[in-house]
């Protein structure tokens, strides 16, 4: 980035001081279901912010970061670029710092956070602060010419040449940021550059959902053609849609004219448009500045035909007239003089009634710096009591969950021990207590009797370990033996029946052996002679 001069504030030669008008369009494009972009569009600040975390991490995001730095719009900063070269920096680290607070406490929004290009008109100096892949054009004299660098992984890969411009815008990893503000472990230092203003400058700031899809040249060729500013950032959005963005688009068009006389009654005054995210949050960006807020037109295309009517009979330089699209916050003080209820705050930059009356949201203001301190130790302290009850809730939780088990474990075995089973224990049958199983091999049943008596073989493998009541078990050793006397009953029976019959068998046997022999052994009386 290239400053004009090691002097920011040369005390001779000063050209004129110029005076800036702005605006801005910011539309939700054709694939995201919300618009995480914000932008702000006033007479000394202009600023766009691209957020990313989830539905709703990005617009939070965003949102904050636009909040951060519209202080800056009413700031006296009396033409010293080295204190708005500070304030720009403090304010961006606010945002960081408020970012990273909300998502600690929200860890729904864990990881959200947004990228900041932000330029501040001071005297006749371009202040500006950036980080992410949002950015800022210049153009100069019929030349458009690039502010800022993207912290990208593509512009990485294309400033080590490994990859060119072409390359980039379809490189799979093109929507990868390496630096932004938020929920990240990374630096959140913005980039800080100073540059010499000139009357005719022409700046555009913009998100990737438009620069990632329309050539540098086609930028500049719309920025030379159209001269009003809402028509250029219209036609710069529109395009943006139609070559295919898939992402939000937003676009801020700012001009630098040479000032006039600021207390003369004909000096046109640009009420401060807010884009985006940020637009749901007018009322206190009101309360920051003092003054009424108004949120951006909406996309022409999606505008109606009277609205679209209007905005092309308005080619002056002066700004616009809201159309009947467009809201308008007051301040606090307005808000209450007609009766309406003040908002409740709900930023995470405090809007501090201050004691001269005035509103303030800037972190460079001591009474703001206080509060913040202030809000930052009781929020240290609601943490320590968290943590603490916490702690407690911990202990008693353990203490309670340890006793239940205990009360669930000893229930469990004072139950088991009314339970009873027939095993097998040494080769005996056995008459357990208790249930069949073990708890970290611990038995949960113990021998009460066995009984040698009883033959284990004729013990039935549906009788084993079926916990029953004692006296089922009992009845169940009863059958068992009972079966077992009839079946030696049977068994004796059988080898009775055998015996007898082997007796038989014999004397048969016996009796016909005799009556085989007896002829033989006497001799007829013929046998004689």
């Amino acid at each position: 980035m290239s400053v004009a001069s090691p002097n920011p504030n040369p005390a001779a030669d000063r050209p004129a001081p110029l005076y800036m008008y702005s605006t801005t369009v910011s539309d939700v494009g054709t694939v995201r279901s919300n618009n995480q972009d914000s932008s702000f569009a006033g007479e000394h600040l202009v600023a766009i912010c691209d957020g990313m975390g989830g539905h709703a991490g990005g617009d939070t995001a965003s949102t904050i970061a636009i909040r951060s730095l519209t202080h800056i719009e009413s700031d006296s900063i009396n033409g010293d670029v080295a204190r708005a070269t500070t304030i720009l920096e403090t304010s961006t680290l606010a945002a960081h710092d408020a970012i990273v607070g909300k998502a600690k406490r929200e860890r729904k929004l864990a990881g959200m956070g947004t990228t900041i290009t932000a330029i501040a008109l001071v005297g006749d100096w371009w202040v500006l602060a950036h980080i992410g892949d949002s950015r800022a054009y210049l153009l100069r004299d019929g030349h458009l010419m690039r502010l800022t660098s993207d912290h990208s992984y593509v512009q990485h890969l294309i400033d080590t040449k490994r990859i060119s411009e072409a390359e980039a815008r379809n490189h799979p990893q093109r929507n990868v940021v390496m630096r932004v503000l938020g929920d990240f472990d990374i630096d959140a230092r913005p980039d800080i550059s100073i540059r010499r203003a000139q009357a005719g400058d022409r700046l555009l700031l913009c998100s990737d959902g438009l620069c990632g899809v329309l050539e540098d040249s086609t930028i500049e060729e719309t920025m030379l053609h159209f001269t009003d500013r809402e028509e250029c950032a219209q036609f710069l959005v529109s395009m943006a849609l139609k070559a295919g963005s898939t992402d939000n688009v937003t676009a801020v068009i700012a001009d630098a004219t040479l000032a006039l006389d600021a207390e003369a009654f004909d000096v046109p005054h640009q009420t401060p448009v807010v884009g985006g995210a940020a637009s749901a949050n007018l009322n206190s960006l009101a309360d920051i500045l003092h003054e009424p807020v108004l949120s951006a037109p909406p996309l022409v295309g999606k505008s109606s035909p009277a609205e679209r009517a209007a905005a092309l009979v308005q080619q002056d330089s002066a700004p616009r007239e809201p159309s009947a699209a467009q809201t308008v916050a007051q301040p606090s003080e307005v808000r209450e003089d007609y009766g309406e209820i003040k908002d409740t705050d709900t930023g995470e930059i405090p809007v501090v009634h201050k004691s001269d009356g005035r509103y303030s949201a800037d972190p460079n203001d001591p009474e703001v710096a206080a509060q913040i301190r202030e809000a930052e130790i009781a929020q240290d302290e609601r943490a320590h009591s968290r943590r603490f009850r916490g702690r407690v809730a911990a202990i008693c939780t353990t203490v309670v969950v340890l006793a239940l088990v205990a009360l669930g474990i000893w229930g469990g075995y004072a139950w088991s021990q009314n339970r009873y089973y027939v095993g097998v224990a040494d080769g005996q049958v056995a008459l357990y207590q208790g249930m069949p199983t073990d708890i970290f091999g611990q038995p949960l049943s113990h021998v009460v009797q066995t009984y040698p008596d009883l033959d284990v073989s004729k013990l039935p493998s549906t009788s084993q370990n079926h916990a029953t009541t004692k006296d089922e078990a009992e009845d169940t050793i009863e059958a068992l033996r009972e079966q077992q006397r009839q079946d030696e009953a049977r068994q004796q029976a059988e080898e009775e029946a055998k015996e007898q019959a082997r007796k038989e068998a014999e004397e048969q046997a016996k009796k016909q052996q005799e009556a085989t022999d007896k002829p033989s052994a006497t001799k007829s009386p013929e046998a004689k002679e």
